[in-house]
């Protein structure tokens, strides 16, 4: 039973985490990428960077 609610409890800990990053290409999302060193970006994060926040295209899911 302790094992299984260890298991529970990471499970929902790491949902949370992921629920309260901002949307991808969002003015938040660039705006915490402004605040992120450029050495910790991907180059799907530079990329997107680029075409969302300098070029200022909307996600496609907008």
């Amino acid at each position: 039973m302790k094992k299984i609610f260890s298991v529970a409890c990471i499970l929902s800990a790491a949902f949370l985490l992921t629920a309260c990053e901002p949307k991808h290409g969002s003015d938040a999302w660039c705006k915490k990428m402004d605040e992120t060193p450029k050495g910790d970006w991907s180059f799907k994060d530079a990329g997107d960077y680029t075409k969302y926040c300098v070029l200022n295209q909307k996600p496609e899911d907008q």
